[in-house]
């Protein structure tokens, strides 16, 4: 990195939304507190039960601590950024954190290029090291883009290790309410995608996961098969909106999880109808692209 690199760099807002993992939590934040940037923190609890908001006002006062008194999911995020006065925002769950230097790169490449709303780093899961499955979906993803972009052109991105322009993201929507939680990302990229912004897998980025034990994999699974239904209905044309329902219908697991995510989806139908607002066909072409890649990704399936 270079030597701005170790200086404070008050360009960017770290937010965290968090929901009973203080230990987890309590890593995240002492990690960050080291970084060279020294970035503002913000967390929003998503009504914890385990003491996490305590240990954070008596163990990290200089971090922002939100307290919605509910469980917002990836709405929390929304929360935070809006109380950011930064012009960039990196996203960072309980249970990832920053590399040292990461931050000031992310927010130099932002400055130099305005058109780009957001940057997406490499994921490493410790404590092996090794390199998240979903980095080489990253890595080749199909989309092609100027030749200005610092990396592969994405179509979307993961909230858990990536650098976002707030304005961008504040006129986009934020994350959507209705999808709550799982899978929310593609939603929000595909209208930044609309609104004339790029994306990009930038590999000299790193951000660190283990992932933490506490999970419910059923749930995620559940909750993102949903969320996949209503994206395609929210966004695609019906004739790829049908043949993805039917594609996913014809993959999932034969499960009880699997049919009370299409129960869940086909339950959100009136609202998902109301505020359907396709894509033209400039986008459509790149998600078709996606979609056709994401077919073979390991890091895609529906499992749990």
């Amino acid at each position: 990195m270079t030597d701005t690199a170790r200086c404070p760099d008050p360009r960017t807002t770290v937010v965290v939304i968090t929901r009973d993992r203080r230990p987890e939590l309590t890593r995240t934040l002492e990690t960050l507190r080291r970084l060279p940037e020294r970035p503002p923190v913000i967390v929003t609890d998503n009504a914890s039960s385990d003491g996490t908001a305590e240990a954070v006002a008596r163990d990290f006062p200089e971090v922002r601590l939100l307290r919605p008194g509910r469980n917002l999911g990836a709405v929390g995020r929304n929360l935070a950024v809006r109380h950011a006065d930064t012009p960039y925002i990196a996203f960072c769950d309980d249970d990832t954190w920053w590399e040292p230097g990461a931050l000031t790169r992310a927010a130099d490449l932002l400055d130099a290029h305005p058109a780009l709303a957001a940057v997406t780093a490499r994921i490493l899961v410790e404590p092996s090291g090794e390199e998240d499955p979903v980095v080489a979906e990253l890595r080749d993803s199909p989309l092609a883009g100027p030749d200005w972009l610092p990396g592969p052109a994405l179509g979307s991105f993961l909230a858990a290790a990536t650098v976002i322009r707030a304005d961008a993201f504040r006129a986009a929507g934020g994350f959507h309410p209705g999808l709550w939680l799982g899978g929310e990302e593609e939603l929000l990229a595909t209208d930044l995608l609309r609104a004339g912004h790029w994306l990009a897998y930038v590999p000299e980025l790193t951000v660190h996961h283990a992932a933490s034990p506490v999970r419910d994999s059923t749930e995620r699974r559940v909750l993102g098969v949903r969320n996949t239904l209503w994206f395609t209905w929210l966004r695609r044309p019906w004739p790829s909106a049908l043949r993805r329902t039917l594609h996913l219908a014809r993959t999932v697991p034969r499960d009880a999880a699997s049919v009370r995510a299409f129960a869940h989806a086909l339950a959100g139908l009136p609202w998902v109808l109301a505020q359907r607002d396709p894509v033209p066909a400039v986008i459509e072409t790149r998600l078709l692209a996606l979609e056709e890649a994401r077919r073979t990704s390991t890091a895609r399936r529906y499992i749990g």
